[in-house]
């Protein structure tokens, strides 16, 4: 009978893609040594935290760099404009950059994670993701709330 599972048929449901058969070894890999399996899971844990520390330069260090860029720019050309333009679009293409790179490294963590003997299907990078912006949130509540207290009200006191 055959099988429709799109996992057997590599995602069609009426033939084979070229290339997306099942691996078959003539004999069983070659059994990996306990030691490689240590360097590997230590490996995947180094790109885990680079790929934590990409998510976390876009909520700190690079708004506050393109903050500065766009200030220079402003004042030496004297158009506000000029650098509300260059930190807006500095930010965008920061962002853009640094997710290309996270996901780059999210990809090798999947590779090395399969390696360390884990089966790794899925990346890391959304949850990541959401746990730099949940860090972020907080760390900007304490400083709002806690550091640089609330503002002073508009209205004037008399």
């Amino acid at each position: 009978m055959a099988s429709n599972d799109p996992t057997d048929t590599g995602g069609l449901f009426i033939g084979r893609r070229p290339g997306t058969a099942p691996v078959h070894f003539k004999e069983a890999p070659p059994e990996t040594s306990r030691r490689r399996l240590r360097r590997d899971a230590a490996l995947a844990h180094a790109l885990l935290a680079v790929e934590l520390i990409l998510c976390l330069s876009l909520f700190g260090p690079q708004p506050a760099a393109w903050l500065w860029i766009g200030s220079q720019v402003e004042y030496l050309t004297g158009y506000v404009t000029a650098g509300i333009s260059t930190i807006m679009l500095g930010c965008l293409a920061s962002l853009m950059l640094t997710m290309a790179a996270a996901k780059r490294v999210d990809h090798a963590w999947k590779i090395v994670r399969r390696a360390a003997g884990h089966r790794q299907e899925r990346g890391a990078l959304e949850r990541i993701f959401a746990a730099s912006v949940g860090v972020a949130l907080v760390a900007f509540g304490i400083w709002f709330l806690l550091i640089q207290g609330p503002a002073p009200s508009l209205a004037p006191s008399q």
